[in-house]
């Protein structure tokens, strides 16, 4: 199942993330986040990208180098959690 990517502004991945959105704007630089575009000034970002780059830090486990990866690691969670319900 392929998922639309919900594109958010860095303030509003903040608010649902419980983080600052200068942390958000530093991970997206600094693992290569996915953008989606921009309108009037606003980068928007993939949610479900910047979702899982702050479960791999919760967990204290390696980002994945690019979105792909980050892609791959969903679906693979995604499966696990299926097969385990």
């Amino acid at each position: 199942m392929t998922m639309l990517p919900e594109p958010v502004t860095a303030t509003a991945a903040a608010a649902r993330l419980g983080k600052q959105p200068a942390t958000i704007r530093k991970w997206a630089q600094r693992y290569g986040a996915r953008q989606l575009g921009t309108q009037e000034r606003r980068v928007y970002y993939c949610y479900a990208d910047l979702a899982t780059i702050d479960g791999c830090i919760t967990r204290r486990e390696p980002v994945p180098d690019t979105p792909e990866e980050r892609d791959q690691l969903r679906a693979a969670l995604r499966t696990r959690w299926q097969n385990a319900a």
